[in-house]
């Protein structure tokens, strides 16, 4: 069968060098590719790729980088980092074209009596956060795939077939979701399997490498640039085979035949969390396990990117589902796939004892009041904000408060707990969300293929779970705007927002992981240690005074800057004489006195206590 195009070639485009970019067809491509990727320049983070693609015919071959990431949301893949591409056969040089405006597509001509095409090229690896995601250090590498492969356009990822191999330093290990079937020396074959598994099952690879078994199908890899940062105490791991264990209950089947976690600790690498269908790729803090007490607020990307095996790999709103990675993604559906695994990721860190329960109910607090107080959902309803991968891209933004970014994520959250609250208070507290996760998410035990869904089967399942119009409820918190937030879910929980003068145990983890104070709820902003201003939200105090992300607070009523001299003039609640510097103009600013105000659950007594329901475990004690 001939597969469609993506555009017909006229003599003008092909002058221009434009050709024809075939859809994928679910058609078996004529043979497997053979990748080889040479990660052993290891000090330069230099990733050599030597691939064989067969073809059957001469003519023109059309040869794709992946481009859209489902993990990503949006088409991130670094391009701009491919470099050195060559191709040959039988020993000759081949000429090849770069698609004008489709920059991940190359056209080789392949001529007559060819059986193979062979393309080299290097990947280079970003050395400084400023120019991508670091993946690679002297004695650590997360590889994604994705980086270093050629596919060819025309068929879907499932029909392509890849035979891939890895060669890392000497003395370096490894952990793959995909099965290594032979090692020779330090070179690592895998198992064949399709393009699309291959991209989802990233490698970690490592000087130091330690595995931690959480059960029988789920293993915790944990590599470090030091051989001490990978030791982890009984209780450390037996929370983290809790999450394991909470998860199964709560989908009732597993979605994977096993599931290799890929935690890196790296302050060289850049943080990540990317989930996978049988494997996730995290970097966290060297400390993460040495320093245990210090990371609170990091323990929360094991359990998100391991829900995701569920809930955004084995289902998957429809127009996230994509039959090659030049097709674009839509997101439509992100509120589901990220919101709910957000507000799972809570209440898992809650069961799994990898948070305490008031710990919890401070990050909820946090939650709540931020989107209460931001004034963007007035003009930007939160099914817009599923557009964020694709329109920002998480890039920095001037006034996140007003634009938003994302917010379907914890507001999303939000969202889920006042569906899982309302499910509780209709059912007379015999149905809950944990009904809909095992009907919705659950399915053939070890079953990971992926399965659509729209928003009509979301809107089902909570019929079937309890009477109530969930479109009607759906479409109003997604598509209208309004001033505040979600806050149904916390008054049928059992609680209410409210403001102290101290804060919770939760925000006292946070300001101590990332240096900045968030006096977000009593001047409108968020400052580091050494002054300089991280955010700024719309209309607040801060912003009426001029102050913006980037400003630094030089003194403070007369005195050199520092949080807690600031926290003291709040205390004394007087009007705030400030110094700041913005460039190379500095400034006095008088902002009004204020009482410091810190967001907090308080529990209703008169309403039954569903949100601690919620986070009670459901192991046997």
């Amino acid at each position: 069968m001939v597969p469609p195009l993506y555009e017909a070639q006229s003599g003008d485009a092909q002058r221009q060098g434009t050709f024809a970019v075939p859809v994928p067809i679910d058609a078996d491509y004529v043979g497997a590719l053979e990748l080889r990727v040479d990660a052993t320049d290891r000090w330069r983070g230099i990733l050599r790729v030597r691939e064989i693609i067969p073809v059957s015919a001469a003519g023109e071959l059309v040869l794709l980088y992946p481009k859209w990431l489902p993990g990503f949301h949006a088409p991130v893949a670094p391009i701009e980092l491919l470099a050195g591409l060559s191709f040959s056969a039988g020993g000759e040089t081949l000429e090849w074209r770069r698609h004008p405006t489709m920059v991940h597509a190359f056209a080789v001509a392949v001529p007559d009596g060819v059986g193979a095409v062979e393309a080299a090229f290097q990947f280079l690896s970003p050395t400084d956060a400023a120019q991508g995601r670091v993946i690679s250090a002297p004695d650590l590498l997360c590889l994604p795939w994705h980086t270093t492969i050629l596919y060819p356009a025309g068929h879907s990822a499932g029909h392509i077939a890849v035979d891939a191999r890895l060669t890392l330093p000497a003395g370096w290990s490894a952990a793959c979701a995909v099965p290594i079937k032979h090692v020779d020396a330090y070179e690592l074959t895998f198992d064949r399997c399709s393009l699309d598994t291959l991209i989802d099952s990233p490698v970690l690879a490592a000087r130091h490498l330690r595995t931690y078994a959480l059960d029988g199908d789920v293993t915790l890899r944990v590599a470090a640039e030091e051989p001490h940062l990978l030791a982890a105490d009984a209780a450390q791991i037996d929370a983290h085979a809790a999450v394991v264990a909470e998860a199964l209950l709560l989908f009732g089947s597993r979605s994977y035949d096993r599931f290799e976690m890929l935690l890196a600790l790296s302050d060289t690498l850049s943080t990540a969390g990317i989930e996978h269908h049988r494997s996730f790729e995290a970097v966290s803090v060297p400390g993460y396990f040495a320093e245990w007490d210090k990371h609170v607020t990091r323990r929360d990307t094991i359990p998100h990117e391991f829900i995701h095996s569920w809930n955004g790999k084995h289902r998957r709103g429809v127009d996230s589902c994509t039959a090659s990675f030049d097709r674009p993604i839509q997101n439509s559906l992100l509120w589901v796939y990220e919101g709910q695994t957000q507000y799972w990721t809570n209440v898992l860190c809650a069961r799994s004892g990898l948070w305490s329960v008031e710990q919890t109910l401070g990050a909820l607090a946090l939650d709540a009041a931020r989107y209460d107080a931001r004034p963007g959902s007035r003009w930007r309803p939160l099914i817009d904000t599923t557009r964020d991968p694709i329109i920002a891209a998480r890039s920095p933004l001037p006034w996140p408060s007003w634009q938003r970014s994302e917010d379907y994520y914890s507001e999303g959250a939000l969202l889920w707990l006042e569906v899982d609250t309302r499910l509780r208070e209709l059912s007379g507290d015999t149905c809950s969300l944990d009904d809909f996760a095992r009907r919705f998410f659950g399915g053939a035990e070890g079953d990971w293929s992926t399965r659509p869904y729209q928003l009509d089967d979301v809107v089902h399942e909570l019929e079937v779970l309890a009477s109530f119009d969930w479109r009607g409820f759906l479409l109003q918190a997604l598509e209208e705007t309004r001033a505040g937030t979600l806050l149904g879910g916390l008054a049928r929980g059992g609680y209410r927002l409210d403001y102290a003068g101290a804060p919770n145990a939760y925000q006292r983890c946070q300001e101590a992981e990332t240096g900045i104070a968030d006096l977000t709820h009593t001047i409108g902003l968020t400052v580091a240690h050494d002054g300089r201003i991280a955010d700024v939200l719309w209309q607040g105090a801060a912003f009426d005074g001029g102050l913006t992300i980037g400003t630094t607070i030089v003194a403070v009523a007369g005195r050199s800057f520092s949080v807690e001299r600031l926290r003291a003039c709040l205390a004394a609640e007087a009007d705030l004489e400030l110094l700041v510097r913005r460039g190379a103009t500095v400034r006095a600013v008088t902002l009004c006195a204020a009482q410091p105000r810190y967001p907090t659950l308080v529990r209703l007594t008169d309403q039954p206590d569903r949100l601690g329901e919620i986070l009670r475990p459901r192991r046997a004690s």
